[in-house]
């Protein structure tokens, strides 16, 4: 997934990475904290150290329950090392750590909320408010702790839909935006949501930050969404020599539902897509659904492994240039995976299609192909 300046602190909460989707190495219940107070802090210290995804996905991708199952637990333990953390200051409250403590207690909680522990929220919601009413933060400190409580809470959603997820999230802009109705952060998340739903829902929230945003570099984003939004209901021209040396043009694939997947094998959000990609092609491609691979990868041979290795039968483009990919600059794609759905005529008719993909190819399919020219 690509990310802009503007966008890296409401993304490292909003989506799975290494960083933020990991919790404690060790967990040490708060009673066994060494009476040796230095040595209680290394505790807490690593108690606090994050782990990567296990080693075993780099090989083979893991399911979403999986995934879902690996979070639930890490944020078990991570609800647990705050836990450590809060018994630390509250033992020590005069150690030169204490204050560390306070702030690592509400970080492990945010991320306990994130992973899908609700009953971490109730302690991070007093902890948020209590921080929110301290009269010594100004107004932009007050707004980002604020801020930390909606991306909880929104990540908290993820696991129910990602309706839900989406529904959470507006709810939690329009409240930042009715208390700090001149944070420009707000326009930000608003471009988020934008990039996130469809059609004219899309093009709302899209005009909205156009029109309001003073940063530059977020109106030209928003301005070229909405020109990408305008694409929806014309037919996209896409051709080429594939990986395996075989010409592809979407035309040929008029009476075929075509989905068109830009991706890379670096990205991650990617890779935790694909089991749904695979499980709706196996099910739907005997009915007519196609699969065409734009891919932002810089190395052909990595590619090719991967392909191999994952059993992708749809053809892939390649040009080895990474963000500058000839049709992602020419479709303005700036975030991966992106995906679009082509109807049996060819015309484009959904820009979201992670969302839902195998009932909505099947309600593409359902329509009448005597219709196609």
């Amino acid at each position: 997934m690509k990310l802009t300046p503007d966008f890296q602190n409401i993304a490292r909460l909003l989506v799975f990475n290494l960083v933020i989707s990991s919790c404690p190495l060790v967990t040490i219940a708060a009673a066994d904290l060494d009476s040796d107070p230095d040595k209680a802090w290394q505790q807490v210290v690593k108690a606090s150290k994050p782990r990567p995804y296990p080693e075993a996905w780099q090989d083979k991708t893991p399911e979403r329950r999986e995934i879902d199952a690996f979070h639930q637990e890490n944020g078990e333990i991570t609800a647990k090392a705050a836990k450590m953390a809060r018994e630390f200051y509250t033992a020590y409250p005069k150690h030169p750590k204490a204050a560390s403590a306070k702030e690592k207690e509400i970080k492990l909680l945010q991320v306990a909320v994130q992973l899908g522990n609700t009953k971490a929220i109730a302690r991070l919601e007093e902890l948020e408010l209590a921080s929110a009413d301290d009269p010594s933060k100004t107004d932009a400190e007050r707004f980002q702790v604020q801020l930390q409580a909606v991306l909880a809470a929104t990540n908290a959603k993820k696991f129910e839909s990602r309706e839900a997820f989406l529904v959470e999230f507006e709810k939690g802009v329009r409240e930042l935006q009715e208390k700090f109705p001149n944070e420009q952060e707000v326009y930000q998340m608003i471009l988020y949501l934008a990039q996130q739903c469809e059609g004219d829902k899309a093009l709302a929230f899209a005009k909205e930050v156009a029109e309001n945003a003073e940063s530059p570099q977020i109106v030209e984003i928003a301005n070229s969404l909405m020109k990408k939004l305008s694409l929806v209901g014309t037919a996209p021209e896409i051709s080429f020599t594939s990986i395996n040396g075989k010409d592809i043009a979407l035309v040929d694939y008029k009476g075929k539902v075509v989905l068109v997947d830009f991706w890379a094998t670096w990205c991650g959000p990617c890779i935790a897509e694909l089991p749904n990609v695979k499980r709706a092609y196996e099910k739907l491609h005997p009915k007519g659904f196609e699969i065409i691979g734009i891919s932002f990868d810089q190395s052909k041979v990595k590619l090719e492994r991967f392909v191999k290795k994952e059993k992708m039968p749809w053809p892939q483009y390649f040009d080895g240039l990474g963000w500058e990919n000839k049709f992602g600059q020419e479709y303005g794609i700036n975030s991966i995976p992106s995906m679009w759905l082509i109807d049996k005529k060819g015309i484009l008719r959904d820009m979201s299609a992670r969302a839902n993909l195998e009932e909505k190819v099947k309600r593409l399919l359902a329509e009448d192909s005597q219709k196609v020219e």
